[in-house]
Protein backbone atom coordinates (compact mmCIF):
# COMPACT_ATOMS: atom_id res chain seq x y z
CA UNK A 1 0.00 0.00 0.00
CA UNK A 2 1.56 3.15 -1.23
CA UNK A 3 1.22 5.78 1.88
CA UNK A 4 0.24 9.00 0.35
CA UNK A 5 2.75 11.18 1.45
CA UNK A 6 1.48 14.33 0.70
CA UNK A 7 -2.40 14.30 1.35
CA UNK A 8 -1.14 12.97 5.11
CA UNK A 9 1.38 16.10 5.19
CA UNK A 10 -2.08 17.86 4.64
CA UNK A 11 -3.98 16.38 7.57
CA UNK A 12 -1.69 16.42 10.25
CA UNK A 13 -1.26 20.27 9.20
CA UNK A 14 -4.71 20.65 10.28
CA UNK A 15 -4.21 17.53 12.92
CA UNK A 16 -6.42 18.99 16.47
CA UNK A 17 -7.17 21.82 14.89
CA UNK A 18 -11.02 23.51 15.37
CA UNK A 19 -11.59 23.16 11.26
CA UNK A 20 -13.68 20.31 9.89
CA UNK A 21 -11.55 18.31 7.39
CA UNK A 22 -13.10 17.40 4.17
CA UNK A 23 -11.60 15.16 1.44
CA UNK A 24 -13.24 15.32 -1.87
CA UNK A 25 -12.06 13.30 -5.24
CA UNK A 26 -13.03 10.96 -7.68
CA UNK A 27 -14.29 7.08 -5.96
CA UNK A 28 -11.62 4.85 -5.96
CA UNK A 29 -8.76 7.71 -5.50
CA UNK A 30 -7.81 6.94 -2.17
CA UNK A 31 -9.59 8.75 -0.02
CA UNK A 32 -10.89 5.84 2.18
CA UNK A 33 -7.29 4.08 2.36
CA UNK A 34 -6.16 7.48 3.08
CA UNK A 35 -8.21 8.11 6.58
CA UNK A 36 -6.61 4.46 7.29
CA UNK A 37 -3.14 5.42 6.93
CA UNK A 38 -4.04 8.53 8.97
CA UNK A 39 -6.22 6.33 11.56
CA UNK A 40 -2.72 4.46 11.77
CA UNK A 41 -0.42 7.32 12.21
CA UNK A 42 -2.74 8.37 14.95
CA UNK A 43 -2.72 5.07 16.74
CA UNK A 44 1.22 4.96 16.32
CA UNK A 45 1.41 8.18 17.80
CA UNK A 46 0.14 7.98 21.57
CA UNK A 47 -3.82 7.55 20.53
CA UNK A 48 -6.22 5.16 21.99
CA UNK A 49 -8.43 3.43 19.77
CA UNK A 50 -11.17 4.19 21.73
CA UNK A 51 -10.49 8.14 20.73
CA UNK A 52 -11.54 6.53 17.13
CA UNK A 53 -14.81 6.71 15.64
CA UNK A 54 -14.44 5.20 12.01
CA UNK A 55 -17.64 4.80 9.89
CA UNK A 56 -17.84 4.15 6.07
CA UNK A 57 -21.68 4.75 4.88
CA UNK A 58 -20.51 2.44 1.89
CA UNK A 59 -20.09 -0.87 4.54
CA UNK A 60 -23.47 -2.45 5.45
CA UNK A 61 -23.06 -3.03 8.71
CA UNK A 62 -23.51 1.16 9.12
CA UNK A 63 -26.34 1.15 7.00
CA UNK A 64 -28.45 1.86 10.21
CA UNK A 65 -26.56 4.80 10.38
CA UNK A 66 -27.95 6.65 7.56
CA UNK A 67 -30.38 8.32 9.31
CA UNK A 68 -28.70 11.38 10.76
CA UNK A 69 -30.31 11.32 14.02
CA UNK A 70 -29.56 8.15 14.89
CA UNK A 71 -25.89 8.65 13.58
CA UNK A 72 -25.04 11.57 15.74
CA UNK A 73 -26.88 9.57 18.40
CA UNK A 74 -24.49 6.64 17.96
CA UNK A 75 -21.42 8.77 18.01
CA UNK A 76 -22.34 10.97 20.78
CA UNK A 77 -22.23 7.95 23.07
CA UNK A 78 -18.87 6.97 21.64
CA UNK A 79 -17.49 10.08 22.75
CA UNK A 80 -14.15 10.21 25.00
CA UNK A 81 -14.60 12.02 28.06
CA UNK A 82 -11.27 14.93 28.75
CA UNK A 83 -9.43 13.45 25.84
CA UNK A 84 -10.29 14.13 22.01
CA UNK A 85 -12.41 12.19 19.55
CA UNK A 86 -11.12 11.32 16.64
CA UNK A 87 -14.13 11.10 14.27
CA UNK A 88 -14.11 9.91 10.45
CA UNK A 89 -17.22 9.78 8.28
CA UNK A 90 -16.48 8.19 4.93
CA UNK A 91 -18.83 8.84 1.96
CA UNK A 92 -20.66 11.05 4.32
CA UNK A 93 -23.14 12.45 0.98
CA UNK A 94 -24.91 9.25 1.85
CA UNK A 95 -26.76 10.43 4.86
CA UNK A 96 -29.36 12.83 4.46
CA UNK A 97 -28.75 15.76 6.46
CA UNK A 98 -25.35 14.66 7.28
CA UNK A 99 -24.61 18.54 7.72
CA UNK A 100 -26.53 19.14 10.81
CA UNK A 101 -24.38 16.31 11.93
CA UNK A 102 -21.31 17.95 11.30
CA UNK A 103 -22.26 20.86 12.58
CA UNK A 104 -23.40 19.84 16.11
CA UNK A 105 -20.24 17.86 15.88
CA UNK A 106 -17.86 20.92 15.30
CA UNK A 107 -19.59 22.94 17.99
CA UNK A 108 -18.35 20.56 20.69
CA UNK A 109 -15.29 20.32 22.79
CA UNK A 110 -12.21 17.82 22.05
CA UNK A 111 -13.20 16.79 18.88
CA UNK A 112 -11.76 16.42 15.70
CA UNK A 113 -14.08 15.65 12.74
CA UNK A 114 -12.77 13.87 9.11
CA UNK A 115 -15.62 13.37 6.16
CA UNK A 116 -14.82 12.38 2.86
CA UNK A 117 -17.11 12.78 -0.24
CA UNK A 118 -16.98 11.59 -4.08
CA UNK A 119 -18.94 14.32 -5.30
CA UNK A 120 -18.33 18.25 -4.99
CA UNK A 121 -21.40 19.38 -3.83
CA UNK A 122 -20.75 17.85 -0.70
CA UNK A 123 -19.67 21.52 0.20
CA UNK A 124 -22.05 23.77 -1.73
CA UNK A 125 -26.14 24.34 -0.41
CA UNK A 126 -26.73 24.00 3.47
CA UNK A 127 -23.18 22.42 3.79
CA UNK A 128 -21.37 25.81 2.90
CA UNK A 129 -23.78 27.60 4.31
CA UNK A 130 -23.75 26.02 7.93
CA UNK A 131 -19.61 25.40 7.89
CA UNK A 132 -18.45 28.73 5.79
CA UNK A 133 -15.52 29.56 7.61
CA UNK A 134 -15.56 26.27 9.68
CA UNK A 135 -13.87 23.61 7.26
CA UNK A 136 -11.04 23.24 4.94
CA UNK A 137 -11.00 21.29 1.89
CA UNK A 138 -8.05 18.46 0.83
CA UNK A 139 -8.54 17.55 -2.61
CA UNK A 140 -7.64 14.21 -3.33
CA UNK A 141 -6.88 12.68 -7.04
CA UNK A 142 -5.27 9.36 -7.74
CA UNK A 143 -1.89 8.19 -8.37
CA UNK A 144 0.67 10.89 -9.56
CA UNK A 145 3.40 9.67 -11.88
CA UNK A 146 6.06 10.00 -8.76
CA UNK A 147 3.89 7.78 -6.97
CA UNK A 148 3.24 5.55 -9.27
CA UNK A 149 6.76 4.87 -9.97
CA UNK A 150 7.25 3.79 -6.32
CA UNK A 151 5.22 0.48 -7.34
CA UNK A 152 6.79 -0.07 -10.98
CA UNK A 153 10.34 -1.80 -11.50
CA UNK A 154 10.68 -0.61 -14.80
CA UNK A 155 12.57 2.36 -16.45
CA UNK A 156 10.52 6.19 -16.26
CA UNK A 157 10.18 5.89 -20.26
CA UNK A 158 8.29 2.52 -20.15
CA UNK A 159 6.36 3.42 -17.18
CA UNK A 160 5.32 7.00 -18.08
CA UNK A 161 3.99 4.70 -21.03
CA UNK A 162 1.59 2.81 -19.05
CA UNK A 163 0.83 5.62 -16.68
CA UNK A 164 -0.76 7.52 -19.80
CA UNK A 165 -2.56 4.68 -20.92
CA UNK A 166 -3.91 2.98 -17.45
CA UNK A 167 -3.95 5.88 -15.42
CA UNK A 168 -2.94 5.86 -11.71
CA UNK A 169 -6.35 4.91 -9.97
CA UNK A 170 -4.37 2.80 -7.24
CA UNK A 171 -6.35 -0.54 -7.50
CA UNK A 172 -5.27 -0.21 -10.93
CA UNK A 173 -1.68 0.60 -10.48
CA UNK A 174 -1.34 -2.67 -8.57
CA UNK A 175 -3.51 -4.81 -9.59
CA UNK A 176 -2.03 -7.91 -11.77
CA UNK A 177 -3.03 -5.95 -15.03
CA UNK A 178 -4.73 -7.19 -18.17
CA UNK A 179 -5.85 -5.16 -20.81
CA UNK A 180 -9.44 -6.82 -20.28
CA UNK A 181 -8.96 -6.66 -16.40
CA UNK A 182 -8.26 -2.98 -16.22
CA UNK A 183 -11.02 -2.54 -18.69
CA UNK A 184 -13.66 -3.88 -16.53
CA UNK A 185 -12.46 -2.57 -13.01
CA UNK A 186 -12.59 1.38 -15.04
CA UNK A 187 -16.00 0.42 -16.47
CA UNK A 188 -17.17 -0.53 -12.98
CA UNK A 189 -15.69 2.94 -11.65
CA UNK A 190 -17.16 4.64 -14.68
CA UNK A 191 -20.68 3.62 -14.31
CA UNK A 192 -20.79 4.22 -10.44
CA UNK A 193 -19.75 7.22 -10.68
CA UNK A 194 -22.35 8.62 -13.32
CA UNK A 195 -25.25 6.74 -12.20
CA UNK A 196 -24.73 5.97 -8.07
CA UNK A 197 -22.74 9.71 -7.89
CA UNK A 198 -25.18 11.20 -9.84
CA UNK A 199 -28.03 9.68 -8.14
CA UNK A 200 -26.49 10.86 -4.47
CA UNK A 201 -26.34 14.62 -6.40
CA UNK A 202 -29.70 14.20 -7.36
CA UNK A 203 -30.93 13.23 -4.06
CA UNK A 204 -29.69 16.40 -2.38
CA UNK A 205 -31.10 19.03 -5.10
CA UNK A 206 -34.30 18.00 -5.73
CA UNK A 207 -35.55 20.41 -3.10
CA UNK A 208 -33.77 23.17 -5.71
CA UNK A 209 -35.93 25.63 -7.44
CA UNK A 210 -34.78 26.00 -11.37
CA UNK A 211 -32.04 22.15 -11.34
CA UNK A 212 -33.31 20.04 -13.69
CA UNK A 213 -32.16 16.25 -12.70
CA UNK A 214 -29.78 14.35 -14.38
CA UNK A 215 -32.16 11.62 -16.04
CA UNK A 216 -30.30 10.98 -19.69
CA UNK A 217 -27.33 8.46 -18.80
CA UNK A 218 -27.10 8.16 -22.71
CA UNK A 219 -26.63 11.73 -23.51
CA UNK A 220 -24.49 12.21 -20.16
CA UNK A 221 -21.98 9.68 -21.51
CA UNK A 222 -22.38 11.59 -25.11
CA UNK A 223 -21.40 14.62 -23.66
CA UNK A 224 -18.36 12.76 -21.51
CA UNK A 225 -16.99 11.52 -24.50
CA UNK A 226 -17.08 14.52 -26.10
CA UNK A 227 -15.33 15.98 -23.62
CA UNK A 228 -12.60 13.42 -23.11
CA UNK A 229 -11.73 14.01 -26.62
CA UNK A 230 -11.12 17.95 -26.70
CA UNK A 231 -9.04 18.37 -23.83
CA UNK A 232 -6.85 20.68 -24.09
CA UNK A 233 -8.77 22.81 -26.34
CA UNK A 234 -11.01 25.47 -25.54
CA UNK A 235 -15.02 24.86 -26.39
CA UNK A 236 -17.99 26.15 -24.38
CA UNK A 237 -21.50 25.53 -23.62
CA UNK A 238 -22.27 26.32 -27.31
CA UNK A 239 -20.02 24.26 -28.99
CA UNK A 240 -21.05 21.04 -27.12
CA UNK A 241 -24.42 21.32 -27.47
CA UNK A 242 -23.81 22.14 -31.56
CA UNK A 243 -21.82 19.08 -31.23
CA UNK A 244 -24.58 16.88 -30.12
CA UNK A 245 -27.46 18.67 -32.77
CA UNK A 246 -24.77 17.75 -35.46
CA UNK A 247 -24.93 13.92 -34.03
CA UNK A 248 -28.87 13.96 -34.32
CA UNK A 249 -29.39 14.94 -30.48
CA UNK A 250 -31.71 18.09 -29.82
CA UNK A 251 -30.50 19.58 -26.50
CA UNK A 252 -31.21 23.06 -24.99
CA UNK A 253 -27.78 24.78 -23.62
CA UNK A 254 -29.26 24.64 -20.12
CA UNK A 255 -28.92 21.40 -20.18
CA UNK A 256 -25.98 20.86 -21.60
CA UNK A 257 -24.42 23.18 -19.13
CA UNK A 258 -26.20 21.36 -15.90
CA UNK A 259 -24.80 17.54 -17.37
CA UNK A 260 -21.20 19.10 -17.89
CA UNK A 261 -21.70 20.44 -14.46
CA UNK A 262 -22.76 17.11 -12.69
CA UNK A 263 -19.36 15.85 -14.37
CA UNK A 264 -17.33 18.50 -12.69
CA UNK A 265 -18.95 17.88 -9.47
CA UNK A 266 -18.25 13.83 -9.96
CA UNK A 267 -14.29 14.93 -10.47
CA UNK A 268 -14.49 13.57 -14.04
CA UNK A 269 -13.51 16.54 -15.47
CA UNK A 270 -12.02 19.65 -14.21
CA UNK A 271 -12.44 22.73 -15.88
CA UNK A 272 -10.18 25.67 -16.11
CA UNK A 273 -10.35 29.45 -17.17
CA UNK A 274 -8.89 31.38 -19.48
CA UNK A 275 -6.80 34.16 -17.57
CA UNK A 276 -5.69 37.36 -19.48
CA UNK A 277 -2.01 37.62 -18.71
CA UNK A 278 -1.38 41.67 -19.67
CA UNK A 279 -4.99 42.75 -18.12
CA UNK A 280 -5.01 40.36 -15.60
CA UNK A 281 -8.71 39.14 -15.54
CA UNK A 282 -10.49 36.28 -16.10
CA UNK A 283 -12.03 35.56 -19.32
CA UNK A 284 -15.18 34.59 -19.24
CA UNK A 285 -15.53 32.59 -22.60
CA UNK A 286 -14.23 29.04 -23.67
CA UNK A 287 -12.70 26.96 -20.77
CA UNK A 288 -10.35 24.02 -21.37
CA UNK A 289 -11.72 20.68 -19.61
CA UNK A 290 -9.08 18.08 -18.61
CA UNK A 291 -9.86 14.43 -17.42
CA UNK A 292 -9.13 13.01 -13.87
CA UNK A 293 -7.36 9.69 -15.44
CA UNK A 294 -6.22 9.04 -18.91
CA UNK A 295 -6.92 5.24 -18.07
CA UNK A 296 -10.78 6.19 -18.21
CA UNK A 297 -10.10 8.84 -20.90
CA UNK A 298 -8.78 6.00 -23.07
CA UNK A 299 -11.36 3.62 -21.57
CA UNK A 300 -14.66 5.43 -23.32
CA UNK A 301 -12.77 7.02 -26.23
CA UNK A 302 -12.90 4.66 -29.53
CA UNK A 303 -9.09 4.69 -30.54
CA UNK A 304 -8.83 6.84 -33.46
CA UNK A 305 -5.95 8.97 -33.67
CA UNK A 306 -3.18 9.18 -30.92
CA UNK A 307 -2.78 12.64 -29.45
CA UNK A 308 0.16 12.33 -26.94
CA UNK A 309 0.72 15.78 -26.45
CA UNK A 310 -2.79 16.36 -25.13
CA UNK A 311 -2.29 13.64 -22.51
CA UNK A 312 1.06 14.92 -21.77
CA UNK A 313 -0.57 18.08 -20.75
CA UNK A 314 -3.24 16.09 -19.09
CA UNK A 315 -0.77 15.02 -16.45
CA UNK A 316 0.54 18.29 -16.15
CA UNK A 317 -2.24 20.18 -15.22
CA UNK A 318 -3.21 17.83 -12.66
CA UNK A 319 0.65 17.42 -11.02
CA UNK A 320 -0.18 21.46 -10.83
CA UNK A 321 -2.93 21.00 -8.58
CA UNK A 322 -1.30 18.54 -6.25
CA UNK A 323 1.45 20.84 -5.76
CA UNK A 324 -1.06 23.59 -4.50
CA UNK A 325 -1.09 26.33 -7.74
CA UNK A 326 -4.32 27.76 -9.09
CA UNK A 327 -4.37 26.92 -12.83
CA UNK A 328 -5.40 28.87 -15.60
CA UNK A 329 -4.99 29.28 -18.94
CA UNK A 330 -2.71 32.30 -20.15
CA UNK A 331 -4.42 34.71 -22.98
CA UNK A 332 -1.36 36.95 -24.53
CA UNK A 333 -1.75 39.34 -27.37
CA UNK A 334 -2.91 36.52 -30.00
CA UNK A 335 -0.94 34.06 -28.04
CA UNK A 336 -1.71 31.40 -25.54
CA UNK A 337 0.25 29.75 -22.80
CA UNK A 338 -0.86 26.28 -21.59
CA UNK A 339 -1.10 27.18 -18.12
CA UNK A 340 -0.49 30.15 -15.67
CA UNK A 341 0.41 28.91 -12.01
CA UNK A 342 -0.07 30.83 -9.30
CA UNK A 343 0.72 30.40 -5.85
CA UNK A 344 0.78 33.27 -2.68
CA UNK A 345 1.00 35.65 -5.72
CA UNK A 346 3.97 34.44 -7.97
CA UNK A 347 3.28 33.35 -11.17
CA UNK A 348 4.85 30.28 -13.15
CA UNK A 349 4.34 29.65 -17.00
CA UNK A 350 4.60 26.60 -18.69
CA UNK A 351 4.07 25.13 -22.20
CA UNK A 352 3.55 21.49 -22.58
CA UNK A 353 4.41 19.66 -25.70
CA UNK A 354 5.37 16.21 -26.40
CA UNK A 355 8.41 17.31 -28.71
CA UNK A 356 10.62 20.44 -29.01
CA UNK A 357 12.89 19.04 -31.84
CA UNK A 358 11.63 20.62 -34.91
CA UNK A 359 12.38 24.13 -35.42
CA UNK A 360 8.29 24.70 -36.40
CA UNK A 361 7.70 23.76 -32.79
CA UNK A 362 10.52 25.38 -31.13
CA UNK A 363 9.20 28.75 -32.53
CA UNK A 364 5.77 28.02 -31.65
CA UNK A 365 6.42 27.22 -28.25
CA UNK A 366 8.73 29.67 -27.32
CA UNK A 367 6.82 32.53 -28.84
CA UNK A 368 4.43 32.98 -26.19
CA UNK A 369 6.92 33.20 -23.41
CA UNK A 370 9.37 35.27 -25.32
CA UNK A 371 6.70 37.99 -25.69
CA UNK A 372 6.18 37.91 -21.79
CA UNK A 373 7.35 41.09 -20.17
CA UNK A 374 7.54 40.15 -16.69
CA UNK A 375 10.54 38.23 -14.49
CA UNK A 376 8.38 35.22 -13.59
CA UNK A 377 9.67 32.08 -14.05
CA UNK A 378 9.13 30.41 -17.35
CA UNK A 379 9.06 26.56 -18.76
CA UNK A 380 8.68 24.39 -21.71
CA UNK A 381 8.04 20.78 -20.26
CA UNK A 382 8.54 18.39 -23.44
CA UNK A 383 9.50 14.77 -23.51
CA UNK A 384 12.30 14.83 -25.87
CA UNK A 385 15.78 15.18 -24.52
CA UNK A 386 17.77 17.12 -26.84
CA UNK A 387 16.28 20.28 -26.64
CA UNK A 388 16.57 20.65 -22.88
CA UNK A 389 18.27 23.85 -21.49
CA UNK A 390 17.84 27.23 -20.38
CA UNK A 391 17.19 29.95 -23.38
CA UNK A 392 17.36 33.59 -22.63
CA UNK A 393 15.82 32.62 -19.06
CA UNK A 394 13.27 30.39 -20.55
CA UNK A 395 13.96 26.84 -19.35
CA UNK A 396 13.05 23.89 -21.47
CA UNK A 397 12.81 20.51 -18.97
CA UNK A 398 11.96 17.10 -19.65
CA UNK A 399 8.42 16.43 -18.43
CA UNK A 400 9.56 13.21 -16.57
CA UNK A 401 12.20 14.49 -14.55
CA UNK A 402 9.75 17.51 -13.90
CA UNK A 403 7.36 15.04 -12.88
CA UNK A 404 9.39 12.72 -10.37
CA UNK A 405 11.55 15.82 -8.87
Amino acid sequence: MIQRKEYLKELLAWKDEQVIKVVTGIRRCGKSTLLKQYQQYLTENSVLSEQIISINFEELEYEHLLDYKILYAYIKERLCRNKITYIFLDEVQKVDSFEKVVDSLYIRENIDVYITGSNAYLLSGDLATLLTGRYVEISMLPFSFREYMELMDSPADQAFAEYLQTGGFPFVSTMNRTNEKVDTYLEGIYNTVLVRDIEDRQSRKESEPGKRKITDIALLKNIARYLASVIGSPISIRSVSNYLISAGRKVSTNTVSDYMEALRESFIFYPVERFDVVGKQLLKSNRKWYMVDLGLRNHILPRKQYDLGFSVENVVFFELLRRGYQVTIGKSGNTEIDFVAQKQGILTYYQVTADMTSEETFSREMRPLRELRDNYEKFVLTLDRFSIGNYDGIRIVNVLDWLTQ
